[in-house]
């Protein structure tokens, strides 16, 4: 067997091109998972550092397994009386003798599902690990996926290898040993192997040289690397960045805008950061502020500044993260201010013209019956106005003042005439919200609402009801729209954002800007919301049930975390679809599994629920003056008592509670009345009642659906 302790220092390093930040950092998170699970395939476990810069992967571990485990291998063969006739070896047998490379008085037997059948064990012995690590690293770099890959070089030289980004080098190093895997006759096993030379070298920062650096080991690799100004260790080069605009914000006095994916994607770009200040006139100030930040973020990667004591205000500083082991900054901010300058430029000169349009006045948004939507729903104009019809029903439906719904109507109507802008069309994300800032002439819950009208996103909800109203329009509109013509998403494909769409109309839902938000999942209230936009030209007609199941889904995920998987199915198969009522209801039912009885109290009521499944709603009707025995009596009165007083429980819990208290009279009930009785009056009857308390109980949720 192979000795723990028999281990050395392994080092691999994949060089390549520069990494896309965005892909690659998507894919980052699963590279240790995949890295250890390439390894256990070949019998090997080490603990193993890994790290990126923006040209390299590295993975390296100072106690690393020189062979890969010895493995036991087990056979089983046929049962011992088919493998053997007249006392020899059938060829059932012999077959097995062949399969598990044994002799005949090798032979075992063992038991398996009840038979005894022939069987035998070998130990296959471990592999030396330099034999078989191009076969796993290959294999590793095989499995990561970035979604989209590149082809390089002569396919027929490099095995048709793909990936992210060019590789230059794959260095293999094990106890400071090179190891080349085309020196290896196992190498032809590899199918892709990407056209490197294998060389025991690096290289370092560019702005130290291009040439190879011969590399003897991790030590001396990690020296390397340090010297040549490259900082291996990610999080060491984020520690680097939050300390470095820690020191200009002191010096400055200014706060750096806190901006983690943007921080990530710095990270993920450079080898060496050093964060520089810069800055830009004043007069760009009067651009909105999400212009402003959007052209330093999104087109620079650039972190915005406010002064410490105007924290709702930006600044004209901004911070920018150097890849450049320079100490003569100065041009380097030049340049930068340079080209945010000119973007900034960009966006006034766009910004003026829009202003100049006026969008908010009337008719200004015919122009959209000339952007198309989608394929078969028509123009952004045709969506527009059936999104004006289901504000209107979204209004009435929770009771807003003739007011409001006539700046939920205008906010519609205004949502996507920025689509026209040319600001919008230099900066597509900024859709909405510069239609917020063309409608400030208006009222500013006008404004507010078409600025807000694609949240929640992160934490940020809308505002207010008119707000509300409005985001959870167009979200309706568009899930409506594409289900009716059969966009429906499935497995890992939204093109279209529908979960999305579905999660914010239930999170706006649940929120607390309704008083009185009942807004139901029930097919019949789906059905109305569809029905309100006949007038603007309606939905081809779709099985509303499919909708009904896909927000179910993502209600799921929504509710708290202590919600358990089969209390939400309960939950969803009750007779309340009100999902504030349904969060309620799971909440009740939540707690009654903590309860000491829950057993004793499943296992009756489940017992009323079997006795009922063939039954339905009509069937809830029963004559008071039938019941004859005490025991169903008893039952009946208690059950009574509880209907009556209904209207008086404050909350799910305390009609679960008195719906709990039946708990007795059932018992007796069930012990001494029989239910399937000769008479089928009577026996009807006694159903009917059991299937009353059942229905009462599926107000909150289906105790079928609960497990003991």
């Amino acid at each position: 067997m192979t000795s723990t302790t028999d281990t050395k220092e392994l080092l691999i390093e994949i060089l390549t091109e520069e990494l896309p930040a965005l892909p690659f950092l998507k894919e980052w998170q699963n590279i240790p998972s995949k890295w250890n699970a390439k390894l256990a395939e070949f019998g090997l476990k080490a603990q193993c550092e890994i790290h990126f810069t923006p040209r390299r992967i590295a993975i390296f571990s100072r106690d690393f397994p020189i062979r890969s485990a010895d493995e036991i291998k087990e056979f089983f063969g046929p049962p011992v009386s088919i493998a053997y006739t007249n006392g020899e070896l059938s060829n059932a047998g012999i077959s097995f003798l062949k399969k598990a490379d044994i002799q005949k008085n090798q032979i075992q037997t063992t038991t398996k599902d009840g038979k005894e059948v022939l069987y035998a064990n070998r130990v296959i012995a471990g592999v030396e690990s330099k034999k078989i690590l191009p076969k796993i690293v290959l294999g590793f770099l095989a499995s990561l996926n970035f979604g989209k890959t590149m082809r390089w070089g002569d396919s027929k030289l490099n095995g048709g290898a793909s990936f992210i980004r060019p590789i230059h080098n794959i260095m293999i190093l094990l106890g400071g040993e090179r190891i080349n895997p085309l020196e290896s006759s196992d190498f032809s096993e590899c199918q892709t192997h990407y056209g490197v030379a294998y060389l025991a070298a690096t290289k370092v920062h560019r702005d130290k040289g291009f040439e190879w650096i011969e590399i003897k080991g991790l030590s001396h690799y990690l020296e390397v690397l340090e010297s040549g100004g490259v900082i291996l260790d990610e999080r060491e080069r984020e520690r680097r960045i939050l300390a470095q605009i820690e020191e200009i914000e002191a010096k400055e006095g200014i706060e750096v805008k806190r901006d983690d994916d943007l921080l990530g994607e710095v990270v993920a770009i450079t080898e060496f950061p050093t964060a520089l200040l810069g800055s830009f006139e004043e007069r760009f100030l009067a651009l909105p502020q999400e212009v402003i930040q959007t052209s330093a973020r999104e087109n620079q990667r650039y972190f915005v500044a406010h002064k410490k004591a105007q924290k709702l205000q930006l600044c004209n500083h901004f911070v920018f993260v150097a890849n450049s082991l320079s100490k003569e900054c100065a041009p380097i901010i030049k340049g930068n201010e340079k080209v945010l300058r000119a973007r900034l430029s960009d966006a006034e000169f766009f910004y003026q013209n829009d202003i100049k349009k006026h969008f908010s006045k009337k008719g200004s948004e015919n122009p959209l019956g000339n952007i198309a939507f989608v394929d078969g729903l028509g123009s952004m104009l045709d969506k527009t106005r059936r999104e004006q019809a289901i504000g209107a029903f979204l209004c009435k439906h929770y009771g807003l003042s003739e007011a409001d719904s006539h700046n939920v109507d205008e906010a519609l109507r205004l949502s996507k005439v920025d689509l026209l802008s040319e600001m919008v069309g230099e900066f597509p994300e900024l859709q909405g919200v510069m239609g917020g800032y063309y409608a400030l002439e208006l009222d500013s819950s006008i404004s507010k609402a078409i600025k807000e009208q694609y949240l929640p996103k992160d934490l940020a909800m809308p505002s207010g009801a008119i707000s509300a109203v409005v985001a959870m329009s167009g979200k309706l509109d568009s899930l409506f729209s594409l289900f009716s013509i059969g966009k429906i998403p499935s497995g890992s494909k939204d093109p279209f954002a529908l979960r999305r769409a579905a999660n914010g109309v239930l999170k706006i839902a649940l929120s607390e800007v309704f008083d009185n938000s009942d807004f139901s999942l029930e097919v019949a209230f789906l059905g109305e919301i569809a029905k309100s936009v006949k007038s603007s030209g309606g939905y081809k007609e779709f099985d509303l049930s499919l909708l009904q199941d896909f927000f179910m889904e993502r209600l799921e995920s929504i509710f708290e975390k202590d919600i358990s998987t089969q209390v939400f199915r309960s939950v969803s198969k009750g007779e309340n679809k009100q999902i504030q009522a349904m969060r309620e209801n799971a909440k009740a039912l939540q707690e009654l599994l903590k309860r000491d009885d829950r057993e004793e109290l499943i296992a009756v009521f489940k017992r009323v629920a079997n006795i009922t499944k063939d039954m339905d709603s009509t069937q809830t009707s029963f004559d008071s003056t039938l019941f004859g025995e005490e025991a169903e009596k008893g039952l009946y009165r208690a059950f009574e008592a509880i209907c009556k007083q209904k209207d008086t429980y404050k909350n799910p819990k305390d009609f679960l509670e008195a719906l709990f208290s039946l708990k007795s009279p059932l018992e007796e009930f069930f012990a001494s009345v029989l239910v399937n009785d000769e008479n089928p009056q009577i026996r009807a009857n006694r159903k009917a009642l059991i299937f009353a308390i059942y229905s009462a109980f599926k107000q909150v949720g289906d105790l079928k659906e609960l497990a003991i």
